[in-house]
Parts: C-alpha cells; structure tokens; sequence
C-alpha cells in the first residue's frame, strides 16, 4: 500500500491503552507514551494487581520493571504464571537487566577493554580472537550489509566525530574533504573473518567498527531468553527504540506498539501495530537532528556517501527477533522505500511501515490488515 498523506529514532508505545510500560522522567533516548498509561510503577514496588486467594484459580498479575543499559532506559511488562509469581517477575527482570548490561560489556565501543575496542585498536595489523557470541553478531553484520547494497555497515564507525548529534550536539555539517578523506575506509569489505580461528581482523588501520546498529536488538533478544527461562509466557522487553513482546495478554488480545509521526510532537501516533512474538524497531531522522538552511541534518548516516540519508522520514520494521529489526530498519531507511520494501519482503517474517521524504506512506504486504492507521503524518521539514 502506498497512501500519500502522511544510534537512531525511538519507539512511542500505546500498549493497547491499559498495558503501557511504566517509566520514570523519560532520558532523550526513552520513547514517550500516549497520555493514558497508568502511573509508573517500580520494579521492586508491591503489585496492585489483585491476585486470587491460595488455594483458588489462577489469576495472572500485571508487573512492571524498568532499568537503564546500553545508554538508553529499559521497561519491562509481564503477567505472572504458575511458574513465576510476582517476586519471580521482578527478579527476571532484574537477570534480563543484568544480561542487557553484559552483552554492553562485551560490545561497546566506549570501553577500551571490549572485544570490539580491541578489534579497531588492531585494525591493519593483526587478526583478535573473540568470543562466539561476537563472532556470530559481527558475522550477522556483514551478512546484512551484503543483502542491503552496504546500507547497512558497521564500519560506519569509521565516520564518528564527523557528524556531532549526541550529548556533543553541533548544528554544523563537518566538511566535505573530511568525510571523504574517510569513505575509503568505510566498507564493509574490510572486514575479514576467520570462523576457524575465530578471528576478526579489518584490513585497513583507520577502518572502525561498532555495533550501534545491531547490538542492542540483540541485547533485547538476549533479555527475552531470560524471561522465557524464568517461566514468562506473556511480556514485552523494551530498549530504548528497540522492542520485543511475547505471547498475547491474558484476554487474548495483543500487544500494541504505537507509530510516531515523525513530523508531530512526541505523543503523536499515525498508526498502531499488534504484537505477539515479534519485534517493533523504528529508525526516524527527528530524534538526534538538527536543520539549517531549510535542510534537515540528522543521525542516519548512508555508509557509501557519509551524509545523512535523505529517502525517508521514518522506517518501521516488525521482524520474528528484535536483532533483525534492528538491523534491517536503518538499511531500508536509507534504501528508501521502493528498494526497501523489496529487503523487506525478501526476508521471512519481516513487514514494515514507511514515511518517505515526500510524507508519503508505504505499508508492506505482510503487515496489509494488522496496521491501524489512526492519523497521517504531519508535513514539515
């Protein structure tokens, strides 16, 4: 369908008017909520929920958690089973939290001990042996750049500095001879991987790597094996844009994620989505951006040009792991909507929602019959 109307953007969650995720003050990276959630509720507060007495029928209880990982802030929603009461609950979602902080650890750029700091630190010199874990996400990666012409790429990291849109916002483009006198070591064809020796090596020494675009959906995935071990049937678990929802609440009915319009304020939907087991990741260029000139400058950052990509305005992509939609949302953003939409539908069980640069709307044929469209995006810049 394609209606003319209407690190990386954040989720706004409508779950289904009653099952919202609890939060505190939202951070610039905490996606904001549609005005009729209830109110937040910690992670180690008394439930009030009400339970049946011992010894009666089974009545689920609704439980809320939150926590702060890889930069961003975390919620967590789920109902009690037979297998895990509520005190179970809050300390599920506390190993989930635990193990978010863990796979951080292991691939984050910031700390200069991590496997992927020691991988750009021997760029152009030597082959690192890394775990499995890293190995396979870094596989993972190249294998997305190779199915997306190279949109998507870790070695973008090669880039940082340039473009300032974090916590050293600078409303100035950097100049073009920078950016070019670094494309030739963006690609990621630089990248060599031995699975037998497990070894990453990148080929040329001022090439980088980071897993800003994959890392966290992966986070997330991790987060949810841990809630399914502790006996959790029906939850949601939420990184900052990043979320997956499990099984269907106990009336039956979905999880809902809400679309932002990614030219209205913050709690403004054009659209809703059911979940159950499946991801929701959207990638906008309305979070980390800036305009000048009448031109909109922002975080999404084609890897082949080094600018920000301009064919759309918001990607949403609903995927079977929250690591592929994570993945695949930044791809088909700077693709655009025509081959987008093609990556999309060449990947099983993957749909998404598009905002182009001209505000036009594009649902994919998996999703045809399950979006709601509530509204149209607003135009502007």
């Amino acid at each position: 369908m394609n209606t003319t109307g209407s690190s990386r953007a954040l989720l706004a969650i409508a779950l289904s008017i009653a099952a919202a995720a609890c939060r505190d003050q939202p951070g610039p990276t905490a996606p904001p909520l549609p005005a009729e959630p209830p109110a937040p509720v910690s992670a180690n507060a008394p439930s009030t929920t009400p339970s049946a007495d011992a010894g009666g029928p089974f009545v689920a209880e609704r439980i809320h958690g939150e926590g702060v990982a890889m930069g961003t802030h975390l919620a967590y929603a789920a109902y009690t089973t037979p297998a895990a009461d509520a005190k179970k609950t809050r300390e599920a979602f506390e190993a989930a939290t635990a193990e978010i902080k863990r796979v951080e650890a292991v691939m984050t750029t910031w700390r200069p001990d991590s496997e992927i700091s020691k991988i750009n630190a021997a760029a152009g010199k030597s082959a690192v042996a890394v775990s499995d874990e890293t190995l396979a996400i870094v596989k993972e990666s190249v294998h997305t750049s190779e199915i997306s012409e190279g949109t998507f790429d870790i070695t973008f990291q090669t880039l940082h500095g340039l473009w300032k849109f974090d916590e050293d916002l600078d409303p100035h483009p950097p100049a073009d001879k920078d950016i070019k006198a670094r494309l030739p070591f963006v690609g990621y064809k630089h990248i060599k991987i031995d699975e037998a020796a497990k070894t990453v090596m990148l080929a040329k020494e001022k090439t980088k790597i980071g897993l800003g675009g994959i890392a966290k959906g992966y986070a997330v995935d991790r987060a949810v094996a841990v809630l399914e071990k502790a006996g959790l049937t029906s939850f949601f678990v939420q990184a900052g844009g990043d979320l997956f929802a499990r099984g269907k609440k106990p009336d039956g009915t979905e999880w809902q994620a809400g679309i932002r319009d990614p030219r209205g304020d913050e709690t403004k939907f054009f659209a809703k989505l059911p979940l159950s087991d499946h991801a929701f990741s959207t990638a906008g260029d309305y979070e980390r951006s800036y305009v000048i000139g009448g031109k909109r400058y922002h975080h999404i950052i084609d890897p082949r040009t080094g600018y920000p990509a301009t064919a759309c305005r918001s990607v949403t992509i609903w995927a079977p792991t929250a690591l592929l939609a994570d993945e695949i949302d930044d791809a088909v953003f700077i693709l655009g909507p025509e081959k987008g939409m093609k990556l999309v539908e060449s990947i099983d069980g993957v749909g998404a929602v598009v905002v182009d640069a001209k505000n036009n709307l594009w649902v994919s044929k998996r999703l045809h019959g399950k979006v709601e469209l509530v509204g149209v995006p607003s135009s502007g810049i």
